[in-house]
Order: structure tokens, then C-alpha cells, then sequence
């Protein structure tokens, strides 16, 4: 069975970082053939796609919103997808999920539980 995993989201002041991580199981060698997502849901709003990074992780994509703020990888060898999210602002909050094995426009097959990012002024 696949599991998705994150961690790393927490509370911090406007202006500040957070790594998220999101370990994956279950895997073993599909993990590495896998696009990867990050996406987010603030209270109220639908869910919005973040960044996506291909299986290699030579190609990135990223929403407007977080372009130059945040960067996206992964290590295939321990299995992890990260978020690097820096110069945090008040409309960053949300819950963030990963996803995988997929693609923005056909859909995700793999989802997290996610985790909170509160970010204050």
C-alpha cells in the first residue's frame, strides 16, 4: 500500500522558512518514475496546486503565487519529496499535501494527509 507522508509545516512570522518533507512508501521503485506535487488548501478556499517536479527532478514548475519563494526537489534515493518555502507570508497559511504519480491536468494517484503551515504577521 502506498503512503504518502508530511512533515515540517509549523507556525512562523511573516518573513520567516519552513521545509516541508514528504517521505513515501510503499514505493520502492515506482517512487523514482513518479512525478511529485505540493499543493495547499486554506480554510474556506479550494485546494491549489503549488509546485510539480518530474521524476528526475530537472523539471520544475511553480504557481505564480510562490514563484521565487519557494523551490521544490526531491531525493529518490531516501524517497522524499521537499519544500523549501522561504520569505513566508500571511497567505502562505494553509494545509499543505503532496501528491504523486501523476500530473496537474490528469490527476494525482497518491495523496498525503498534509500538514499546517501558519504563517503570522
Amino acid at each position: 500500500q502506498v503512503q504518502l507522508v508530511e512533515s515540517g509545516g509549523g507556525s512562523v512570522q511573516a518573513g520567516g522558512s519552513l521545509k516541508l518533507s514528504c517521505a513515501a512508501s510503499g514505493y520502492e521503485n515506482i517512487f523514482n518514475n513518479c512525478a511529485m506535487a505540493w499543493y495547499r488548501q486554506a480554510p474556506g478556499n479550494q485546494r491549489e496546486w503549488v509546485s510539480t517536479i518530474n521524476f528526475s527532478g530537472d523539471i520544475l514548475d511553480y504557481a505564480s503565487s510562490v514563484k521565487g519563494r519557494f523551490t521544490i526537489s526531491r531525493d529518490n534515493a531516501k524517497r522524499t519529496l521537499y519544500l523549501q518555502m522561504n520569505n513566508l507570508a500571511t497567505e502562505d497559511t494553509a494545509e499543505y499535501t503532496c501528491a504523486a504519480c501523476g500530473s496537474v491536468s490528469g490527476g494525482f494517484r497518491a495523496w498525503g494527509q498534509g500538514t499546517q503551515v501558519t504563517v503570522s504577521s
